[in-house]
């Protein structure tokens, strides 16, 4: 093909994406308004009753009206519960409340989360640790335990001080309504910018007794990882001690909802709870290193994996899942510090919304990471494609097929640095037009 030929074709590929983003946008202007639902979207599994849990829902009207808003999940006595949070120096109050309550685990007695959408309750001074105290204090009250084994969670707008009121007004109806089915309809009322409620199960055997683990989660945008911004409860039959659930929930996190990435932002308000009733017949779990602890490890492994990538799935915007796999690093961190360069790189993240294939990017982001990196021994790939090696383009690449593959909806960056065993995996997405649409009219 010659020079001329090779520029017709490339005009021609910029007037197809023009006159596509003409279409869309016009198709948005006439479109109803509301929330568009990811093009990534799974199916909504069916959701199991977890022995020992119940779950109630209601419109409080915390910031739209005619929306479920807050989420009640009444955990019985007995259970153990585990919990990691944003390490952010402005986290909320109902974070900072749920860690020093999960720190002393004062009382006795059974548990409850109580989460509202809408608002954050963060950056609100004093009065956001009042709202937070007055909903645990009315809580404490329906429910019949102490005001100390209430956990509480806020998502929505920063800086707004909430209207605990509309909370504590609904508590009645919640407690008169809670249902041990009720696990889809809670995840349905945690969501904000979410375009799909998202949901995880998974049955294995522990010591020869089926368990349950099942969880759901919210999150769209403010994603990055520290924990990346999201809610997500996760609930199981499990017979395991505070101590090992509490192991296995922070090592976990590192692989799961500390290895996503939307917008690079962190949030005020990650929290991700784990509770487990304990009612499964099989011998207590007291350490990850038994043989019952290592398959329940590997089991909430599988349900906190599936829910950190669907919240990838439902980045603001996203269209396509990228997967960043770095191997052949000198060590650890810098194997996370070059994905994390990758995945949080606007650059690589609108290139793949254009499906261009500019591997240049991916180059730009290891070259900035930190991380130790030889141009050399570096090799990039697109899923199976050999796109560079040897300081330079792969021989056997071509620019057709890195295009044909950035048209898929699930895309591998793969980064070998060549210089030792370590690897790391972080999950991402395109970034798109539609994250500035909804970004720039959140709080309007």
């Amino acid at each position: 093909m010659g020079k001329a030929e090779k520029k017709t074709k490339a005009l021609k590929k910029k007037v197809r994406k023009l006159k596509a983003r003409v279409a869309d946008l016009e198709a948005a202007a006439t479109a109803p308004k509301g929330p568009l639902v990811s093009p990534l979207a799974p199916a909504f599994p069916d959701l199991p009753a977890i022995d020992g849990i119940r779950f109630a829902t209601a419109e409080a009207g915390i910031k739209t009206q005619g929306r479920t808003d807050v989420m009640l999940a009444e955990i019985a006595p007995g259970a153990s519960v585990a919990g990691v949070f944003t390490t952010s120096a402005t986290r909320s109050a109902a974070v900072r409340d749920c860690q020093a309550k999960l720190d002393a685990r004062a009382a006795s007695g059974g548990w409850a989360i109580l989460v509202n959408s809408g608002n954050a309750n963060a950056f609100t001074g004093a009065a956001g640790a009042d709202s937070v105290n007055a909903i645990c204090q009315a809580a404490s009250q329906a429910l019949g335990l102490p005001a100390s084994r209430v956990l509480t969670a806020s998502t929505g707008v920063i800086g707004q001080p909430l209207p605990h009121d509309r909370v504590t007004a609904v508590l009645d109806r919640l407690t008169a309504t809670l249902d041990a089915d009720g696990m889809a309809t809670a995840a349905r009322a945690i969501m904000t910018t979410d375009t799909f409620p998202k949901g995880c199960v998974r049955v294995a055997k522990i010591g020869g007794v089926p368990v349950t683990v099942a969880g759901i989660a919210k999150g769209s945008g403010m994603i990055a990882p520290d924990m990346a911004t999201m809610l997500s409860y996760v609930f199981t039959d499990a017979t395991i001690s505070d101590r090992a659930l509490q192991t296995m929930v922070r090592d976990l996190t590192k692989t799961t909802f500390n290895a996503i990435t939307v917008d690079s932002d962190t949030s005020t308000s990650d929290s991700l709870v784990v509770a487990a009733t304990n009612a499964a017949d099989h011998p207590e779990i007291k350490s990850a290193r038994s043989d019952e602890g290592a398959a329940f490890r590997a089991v909430l492994a599988e349900v906190l994996r599936d829910l950190a990538i669907q919240i990838v799935m439902d980045g603001e915007g996203a269209t396509k899942l990228v997967e960043v796999r770095v191997t052949g690093a000198a060590n650890v961190l810098d194997a996370r510090r070059v994905a994390s360069a990758i995945a949080n790189s606007p650059l690589v993240k609108t290139a793949i919304a254009g499906e261009d294939p500019n591997w240049g990017r991916v180059v730009m982001a290891v070259g900035k990471s930190g991380a130790r990196a030889d141009r050399d021994l570096l090799r990039i790939s697109f899923g199976d494609i050999l796109v560079a090696e040897n300081g330079q383009q792969a021989e056997s690449y071509t620019e057709d097929a890195g295009a044909a593959y950035m048209t898929r909806d699930r895309i591998l960056l793969h980064v070998d640095l060549g210089l030792g065993e370590a690897e790391d995996r972080m999950w991402t997405c395109d970034m798109t037009y539609r994250y500035i649409e909804i970004n720039a009219d959140y709080r309007s």
